[in-house]
């Protein structure tokens, strides 16, 4: 009897040991319970006791959520409709509308309508503002309104939406949308292929296969590999499109976590397609995570020259752990790092300013490494082009006009003033630059410069001191000049905000199809790939 009592006691004992010394919080194992306890009491009083009545749900969603704020916007809790929509964007297949729609609090925003989808065929363009599904008016419902588009194949949704002020309506068919990793192929001369790999879904290793097979037949004897804003994906998916350059058994990442067994490394597992051809990578500042695993471990390995700007600088891995009910945490687990060992992570969520915003790390803390041919490059702020180009550098103030969606609404309003436009040879005029700058005034467009940041808390400490009376004048200068900058900072950038103009204006006549046959004649980045391709001395001379 005492035997079996020593058993049941001793055998829970031993396991719960073993379970706390084997786990990554082991340290922290009474702290979270602790945590977890009082959480568990407050949140049973405030649905309890709470004057009015609560939300259980929605107040566990926001507890989840703002949790996670604190840590990076990568780690993130998915409902069971978010955990839908993270499959949809892995395997670019769902069933709906086929269009690219922003949620807004009270409409929907037609991005871009693809092309021959029932969208399009139903008359929706970019810019559209659908106001009213069915009879579900957008801004009284609760939920993501997205979602009412989706629907079986064949079946229809009745749609209320504005254009230019005016109200329209329209009955679309869906059907089943099949979004491709690899939108567009073709040659950009006799010799020369073009690739364009917009996301890393399951399908864009073997598309991006079949594109440089397919070129090659062409003759192709270079590729030109598009990848500007792209934001990445699946891992496994850049791994073997590096595979598809470089011989079976290279190293092409290695990520490092907390937790041992999420330490990996990732080499090539298959023989590759070609690994002599020359080939010109194309990133951009939206070009991030798989992304610049690929031109990264390209790069490296001195198996591609890199035209564009500095991409985006994600350099961490997230993992999907499944939850209850239908429920997902997608949490970064590890760090990656290229074949030279960088880690080209460009944001520090860890230690943050004392507003609690991620710090860019800055240039003199990046550490130097070397490529397979002893080239230098840098850790800390995304890839590094070889060939830099200002037209592409994505400038704080026109990142600003991005995120206020003004170059979107520009292009909307410049397509409906402009019905006939001969894209073959469309270009922006000094005129319409001076037009879009008015655009900006007189929809109210505002930048605050981190210079304006740090003079207002100057002002604030001033203020607490009783100085502020003294240097109220120079301020007003400072202040003053400070905007006269702002006006010439859009002016300097005019290049970069023609160039994103005009790619956002082509589209309307043309859809995004038309505009990557635009770019091999005007885009400069794809001329500039080509020039450096044809040369083969200047192509081996970036590599050495």
């Amino acid at each position: 009897m005492k035997k079996l009592l020593k058993k049941r006691i001793i055998i829970p004992f031993l396991a719960l040991v073993i379970f706390l010394t084997g786990t990554a919080f082991q340290n922290d194992f009474f702290e979270i319970a602790k945590q977890i306890e009082i959480f568990t009491t407050l949140y049973k009083e405030v649905n309890m006791n709470y004057v009015d009545d609560t939300n259980p749900a929605e107040l566990m969603d926001t507890a989840i959520k703002s949790m996670l704020n604190d840590l990076d916007p990568y780690t993130q809790f998915y409902n069971e409709q978010d955990v839908e929509a993270e499959k949809i964007r892995r395997t670019g297949d769902y069933t709906g509308i086929g269009a690219n729609v922003r949620t807004m609090k009270d409409k929907l925003v037609i991005i871009e309508p693809y092309k021959d989808y029932p969208a399009d065929k139903a008359g929706l363009k970019a810019g559209d503002e659908i106001i009213k599904i069915g009879n579900t008016v957008i801004a009284n419902y609760k939920d993501d309104a997205g979602d009412l588009l989706k629907g079986s194949s064949g079946s229809k949704v009745d749609v209320t939406y504005l254009r230019q002020g005016k109200e329209y309506t329209a009955s679309i068919t869906r059907s089943e949308v099949e979004i491709d990793a690899v939108p567009h192929f073709s040659m950009v001369d006799d010799k020369t292929g073009y690739i364009v790999l917009d996301k890393f879904n399951n399908k864009a290793s073997s598309q991006t296969g079949y594109a440089v097979k397919d070129l090659k037949a062409q003759g192709a004897e270079r590729i030109i590999l598009d990848l500007r804003g792209n934001p990445g994906g699946l891992l496994l998916e850049a791994v073997k499109i590096v595979n598809l350059f470089v011989p079976k058994g290279q190293l092409v990442v290695s990520t490092k976590s907390k937790v041992k067994k999420f330490n990996r490394t990732y080499y090539t597992q298959s023989d590759p397609l070609d690994t002599e051809i020359p080939l010109v990578v194309l990133i951009n500042g939206s070009s991030a995570s798989a992304s610049e695993i690929v031109s990264g471990a390209l790069q490296d390995l001195d198996r591609a020259v890199i035209v564009g700007s500095r991409s985006f600088g994600k350099g961490l891995v997230q993992r999907p752990k499944p939850l209850t009910y239908g429920t997902q945490l997608k949490i970064t687990i590890s760090r990656y790092y290229t074949p030279s060992g960088r880690c080209i992570q460009a944001l520090d969520y860890w230690n943050r300013d004392e507003k609690g915003n991620a710090v860019r790390i800055e240039k003199d803390k990046y550490n130097e490494f070397k490529t397979k041919n002893g080239r230098k490059v840098f850790d800390g702020g995304g890839v590094f082009p070889d060939e830099a180009l200002a037209v592409t550098k994505n400038s704080a103030i026109t990142k600003a006009i991005q995120y206020d969606f003004l170059i979107f609404d520009y292009a909307t309003d410049y397509y409906y003033k402009h019905q006939q436009a001969d894209v073959s040879n469309f270009e922006l005029t000094n005129a319409d630059f001076n037009d879009f700058k008015q655009y900006l005034k007189s929809n109210d467009f505002t930048f605050v410069t981190e210079t304006e940041k740090a003079l207002n808390k100057v002002m604030e400490k001033a203020a607490k001191e009783d100085l502020d009376d003294n240097i109220q004048n120079d301020y007003n200068a400072l202040v003053t000049n400070l905007n006269n900058s702002k006006e010439l900072a859009i002016n300097e950038n005019k290049d970069e905000i023609l160039s994103l103009l005009t790619d956002e204006i082509v589209k309307r006549y043309v859809y995004r199809e038309g505009l990557y046959d635009y770019y091999k004649g005007h885009n400069l980045e794809i001329k500039k790939a080509t020039e450096i391709l044809s040369k083969p001395s200047v192509y081996k001379d970036y590599l050495n």
